[in-house]
């Protein structure tokens, strides 16, 4: 069976810009959250993630036209640049690796995950939409561009029932006051309804659709520019003649099709001339983890020598930090939610992970040297069962696929890292894990330190694990036992606490549960 190796990793995570400054950060059993102001006040802490884009642009003008950097700095999103920068990190460990991505032509592959998605982006497109189609609405109902409006405003009571009651029209806003929380959406839903019959506005789409029909003649090329211009000349002269806002159509910025979530992968693709696939694996809490168990399956298959594998989210926004609340999942008060304490919840965090992943014996071969540990195996279950509480079977499933694929058995666990996001289900998923392992294996669980990143949280928390075991080391965690759960503190002494320790063995585990119920499992071995 064919080795897998790491030959390139790139971090960009809640005070860790790089992937020295992540190790660095490691080192301390210290927290890495800090205070959301997304809402005004509050209690909630966030893993912001630290990032400067201008870190890469030496990078990408040393491989580029000069204009690259400008065009993806103003035209992607957080999502993508945080991949952009993981992956040019990723490059830096194995001099000439980026060469030879591209020189493998098809059989290199970019697989990025998201989990979210670039939502605080789409949210500001949508917002920017939503404000223009009110304007809009509101210009094309009044009186001189809407005569029937005209007539139902001068008219009387009776008049106005009769005629809401014959077009079937929704209430008229007016029978609110204006202190009414019902009077905006009333007035929204009033007007969006009768713009549908101005007698202007379906005048002046008629002068615009005999702009817009006109096509492409004589040579495409050259024509389509021209065209374009003189198309967007006849509109901004249509607009003024009518003195109408933005047409809604037009307030959409086209970022929102450039962000979508294959976008990350794409880009990686671009910048490395990487002509496999790429394409973005979703797969909630699970995503790295997913991304990692379609490359070493592309590689055994042999599809792939090498695979760019990673996972990307934005960082938190009210949204993010909003909806993980309402699921219950959220810690709000103020101090760190730490795993197996309080379990009041977790803290939402963003950033990147990307890893270059390939065939070691040939990539060994070829001068590069392999990071971290060894991939034995890589495992993905679903529970079947529930869309956010994980179940016993499907994440113990996980686990025996992946050692039974690794030939590997409990006792050679050294340690073994855990999902644990400082809810109940912390203490399931410790029951699981004390009736595989026997009690030498050392158990870590590091979201109370950079939080949960919501796909990219397993690659920030495999790359911990392999820092440090591939230099003998069980980093250390942010955790007492004195703040350890009553119930859970028996098994204290399997946890990993505020101290470095020398792992007893060869082989380490990881474990992730997505939301919708994915699970994966990752065996690694030190390299022999």
């Amino acid at each position: 069976m064919k080795r897998i190796g790491i030959f390139g990793w790139g971090i960009v995570a809640p005070k860790s810009p790089d992937i020295d400054s992540f190790e660095q950060n490691l080192a301390q059993a210290t927290s890495w959250m800090e205070p959301f102001n997304g809402f005004g006040p509050s209690h909630f802490l966030v893993g912001r993630p630290e990032f400067d884009f201008r870190v890469y642009k030496p990078w990408i003008d040393t491989h580029f036209e000069p204009r690259k950097f400008s065009q993806l700095n103003e035209k992607m999103g957080d999502n993508v640049k945080f991949a952009i920068g993981g992956f040019i990190q990723a490059l830096n460990q194995n001099p000439g690796i980026g060469e030879e991505l591209g020189a493998l032509g098809t059989q290199a592959h970019v697989y990025v995950a998201t989990g979210l998605g670039d939502f605080p982006m789409q949210f500001e497109i949508m917002l920017r939409y939503h404000r223009a189609q009110k304007c809009w609405n509101r210009f094309w109902c009044q009186d001189t561009h809407h005569p029937e409006l005209a007539a139902y405003r001068s008219a009387s009571r009776a008049e106005k029932k009769e005629t809401i009651t014959r077009r079937k029209a929704p209430e008229d806003p007016d029978n609110y006051s204006l202190e009414d929380e019902k009077y905006d959406l009333a007035r929204e839903v009033w007007y969006d309804f009768w713009v549908n019959r101005s007698d202007g506005l379906t005048q002046y789409l008629k002068q615009l659709k005999e702009i817009e029909a006109e096509s492409i003649t004589g040579d495409i090329e050259s024509g389509k520019r021209h065209i374009i211009r003189r198309k967007m000349a006849a509109i901004r002269q249509l607009n003024a003649e009518y003195g109408c806002p933005v047409e809604p159509w037009n307030a959409v910025n086209p970022k929102l099709l450039w962000n979508i979530p294959n976008i990350p992968a794409s880009q990686i693709s671009i910048l490395g001339h990487i002509t496999g696939p790429a394409f973005a694996p979703v797969a909630a809490c699970s995503g790295f983890g997913t991304a990692l168990k379609l490359a070493v399956n592309a590689i055994r298959l042999d599809q792939a020598k090498a695979v760019v594998v990673g996972a990307t989210d934005p960082k938190p926004h009210p949204l993010s930090v909003g909806t993980f609340y309402g699921a219950r999942v959220l810690s709000h008060d103020g101090s760190v939610s730490k795993p197996f304490t309080g379990l009041r919840g977790t803290h939402v965090a963003g950033g990147a992970c990307v890893w270059i992943v390939g065939d070691a014996d040939y990539l060994m071969g070829r001068g590069f040297k392999p990071l971290g540990l060894e991939i034995l195996s890589v495992a993905l279950t679903s529970d079947a069962d529930h869309i956010i509480t994980p179940s016993r079977k499907g994440s113990l499933a996980a686990i025996h696929e992946a050692m039974d694929e690794a030939q590997v058995k409990p006792e050679q666990i050294a340690t073994w890292d855990m999902h644990a996001t400082a809810t109940p289900g912390d203490w399931m998923e410790l029951q699981n894990a004390l009736n595989v392992f026997p009690g030498t294996t050392r158990f870590t669980a590091r979201k109370g330190s950079f939080g949960h990143g919501m796909s990219v949280c397993g690659g920030w928390e495999l790359t911990a694990q392999h820092l440090g075991f591939a230099k003998g080391k069980l980093l250390p965690i942010n955790l007492d036992e004195n703040e350890i759960h009553p119930q859970i503190r028996p098994y204290h002494c399997c946890l990993v606490g505020s101290d470095t320790e020398a792992p007893k063995g060869e082989v380490a585990g990881k474990i992730n549960m997505g939301v919708g119920g994915i699970n994966i499992c990752a065996i690694c071995r030190r390299w022999r």
